[in-house]
């Protein structure tokens, strides 16, 4: 049988297990060792570690303090492993927790995080998604169901004190540019609820200060949020230090390209099964400095969809020079608008890009000014027929129905 290396307890606090950290540093000691060719089993909390429920209630999504996320399993140390190499990490399976058959996904409010399209969806509310087997279905969101895609939104190893610094220096020099911001450009370190595993005393209290927070993906993986890098995936990671440090959490049971919503996958806590290898020397060998990968063989069949066209002219009509960003948010905003035609609120056609396997694509960056982005919406996860027609849309879905929305 393979063996679980690293078991989380839902009941319990992360900071209780030694097993599990929320902040990038190369001093945090490797809750397991494993050879190269070894499978094994992490099992892992949602990424705020229990703290949003199951309940009609936006609040917890508001008041969470994410200086707290993510909780990751790990560090794994892979013996051999050096810098310079390639740690080959291939995802056997992916599941969610038997106690827990659940999931949800949250738009933050502006001033603690925001998102995507924060401008428009300024307050916090959420939606509570139920797993059935491989299905999963929405009470706060009618109308909708899909297979889900599981993979581990965060994944990544430990990077050196060299990196790490360069991490800490360029974000805090952008940073500098416009400390003010709602939201902020980017989050520096903080030690206040660092989580550093096995790490303790004096070594701790330095880690901690220094560590780089979770939130972006960067050179060694991290949280890219990469739909695609589910079960049956092969990545091949970057080795910064001695042992890789390979660490793994922030689970999502589906999402849709971009997870525009900031927590805008189904949320999950869970499982990864997982085998690592080496490639010794590959990063030279190879070019590589990001990982790479090689998509999973099972993954939801869709064969029809509605494409959304955006062009990088924002909400205020502005032109922007090829800007994709602002391309792919004018493709989600009239997919949003579209599906308001048929009787979902804006909050629920948001949630539903966010969570539903969505393809997002760069259309094209070459025909200046104007960059085009596209979002692909599949037809068949809906329960109804959102094709156009000259007949026009039919609203199926019931008014005065909505994600629960917090206070404030």
């Amino acid at each position: 049988m393979t063996n679980t290396l690293i078991k989380v307890d839902l009941s319990q606090s992360p900071y209780e297990n030694e097993s599990v950290h929320n902040r990038w540093h190369p001093d945090i000691p490797m809750a397991a060792w494993v050879n190269p060719g070894d499978d094994f089993i992490l099992e892992t909390y949602d990424w705020t570690g229990g703290h949003i429920k199951n309940n009609d209630s936006a609040d917890d999504v508001r008041d969470i303090d994410l200086s707290t996320v993510h909780f990751l399993s790990g560090p794994i140390g892979v013996k051999g492993a050096e810098p310079g190499d390639l740690l080959v990490v291939d995802l056997l399976d992916i599941g969610a927790k038997p106690d827990s058959l659940w999931g949800f996904n949250g738009v933050f409010s502006k001033k603690n995080g925001g998102g995507f399209l924060t401008e428009h969806f300024p307050k916090a509310q959420k939606s509570i998604w139920d797993f059935h087997g491989m299905f999963t279905s929405s009470r706060h969101v009618p109308g909708v169901r899909f297979a889900g895609l599981i993979h581990p939104g965060l994944i990544g190893c430990m990077p050196d004190r060299p990196m790490l610094e360069m991490w800490n220096r360029r974000e805090q020099d952008f940073i500098a540019t416009d400390p003010g911001r709602v939201p902020p450009l980017a989050n520096p370190p903080s030690a206040k609820m660092a989580h550093m595993g096995k790490l303790h005393g004096t070594a701790r209290d330095q880690a901690a200060a220094e560590g780089a927070r979770t939130v972006p993906p960067r050179e060694h993986g991290g949280n890219c949020d990469i739909k695609d890098l589910s079960r049956g995936s092969k990545v091949y990671f970057p080795v910064y230090v001695d042992g890789a440090g390979l660490s793994v959490g922030d689970l999502h049971f589906s999402q849709g390209d971009g997870e525009i919503t900031f927590c805008g996958a189904i949320e999950m806590a869970g499982w990864v099964h997982m085998r690592v290898n080496l490639i010794k020397g590959g990063m030279a060998k190879y070019g590589i400095k990001n990982p790479i990968f090689k998509p999973s063989p099972i993954t939801p069949t869709y064969r029809d969809y509605v494409i959304f066209e955006g062009i990088s002219v924002d909400e205020e009509g502005k032109q922007h020079y090829l800007d994709v960003h602002v391309a792919y948010r004018q493709a989600c905003l009239n997919a949003i608008e579209y599906l308001k035609k048929f009787g979902y609120t804006g909050a629920q056609a948001y949630s539903i890009l966010g969570t539903a396997p969505v393809q997002g694509h760069i259309s094209g960056v070459v025909d200046i000014p104007n960059a085009c982005a596209t979002l692909w919406l599949p037809t068949e996860i809906f329960e109804f027929d959102i094709n156009p027609t000259a007949a026009g849309p039919i609203q199926h879905i019931a008014g005065g129905v909505d994600l629960p929305l917090s206070e404030d």
